[in-house]
């Protein structure tokens, strides 16, 4: 079952209100059993063809139903205005070609995951709420923002699963980011990319998400980092990856 709703983000306003997605895995009406919980970012590519920008979604809500991993799923969709995405889900101010001053709200963005939404999540459902069991995935500029939660509130999050993550933004910051935040046990990363993707979408490449793989097991972190032969920027290719993150984290 999925829960849909449409929400206001104070800190984060926006003319038209974004959807938060919640899907609750098979048999919760019928049990008292309490579940793990995923969060996403881009809710609105997550489930649905029919909401997703391009067309194409992860495809989870077939996945979830077909493998009955037995967790709760919260993805919220992005500002849904222009490209206030990028200044959403990025925790340091850029330039990019073609796109102009981008001015970081990153910060704001967890704060509110991790203090207004998450407690209303472990109010209305059956969730297991400490850090062990709550996990934090994305793709793009939402797996730089996976990235980001899974080290800067570490204490929140245990396990995260960053796809393609737009590591271009400011590498040295994430580096340094790591550097500075010994992780907590348990702490597991999933980070892969395409190379498909290389040189299209990556400035630093294979290279760069290696090394940041390195920077975070270094950390403390069990890191599992993938090169995916072929592989594009797109919610095609990363739902094909949904097993191997979820076979990692739940290990």
């Amino acid at each position: 079952m999925i829960i849909v709703k449409k929400i206001q983000i104070p800190e984060l306003p926006t003319e038209k209100p974004r959807r938060l997605y919640v899907y609750l895995p098979q048999g919760y009406e019928k049990s008292e059993e309490r579940y793990p919980v995923l969060y996403m970012f881009d809710g609105h590519n997550v489930f649905y063809d029919s909401h997703a920008t391009y067309g194409k979604s992860w495809g989870m809500k077939a996945y979830l139903q077909k493998s009955k991993l037995p967790l709760i799923l919260v993805a919220v969709e992005c500002n849904p205005e222009g490209n206030r995405r990028l200044f959403e889900y990025t925790p340091w101010d850029f330039h990019g070609t073609g796109i102009g001053d981008v001015t970081a709200q990153g910060k704001i963005t967890m704060d509110w995951f991790t203090k207004v939404l998450k407690p209303e999540i472990d109010k209305t459902y059956r969730t297991l709420p400490d850090r062990e069991h709550t996990m934090i995935a994305g793709s793009s500029m939402g797996g730089l923002m996976t990235l980001y939660a899974a080290v800067e509130y570490n204490g929140v999050f245990s396990m995260a699963a960053s796809l393609s993550p737009s590591l271009w933004v400011s590498p040295s910051k994430m580096k340094e980011l790591i550097r500075s935040h010994p992780l907590k046990d348990p702490t597991r990363i999933y980070i892969d990319m395409g190379t498909g993707e290389v040189g299209k979408y990556r400035k630093e490449g294979l290279g760069g998400m290696f090394n940041v793989a390195k920077a975070l097991s270094n950390a403390g972190a069990d890191v599992l980092a993938a090169a995916i032969p072929g592989a594009m920027h797109n919610e095609a290719a990363w739902e094909k990856r949904i097993p191997d993150f979820f076979r990692f984290l739940l290990q």
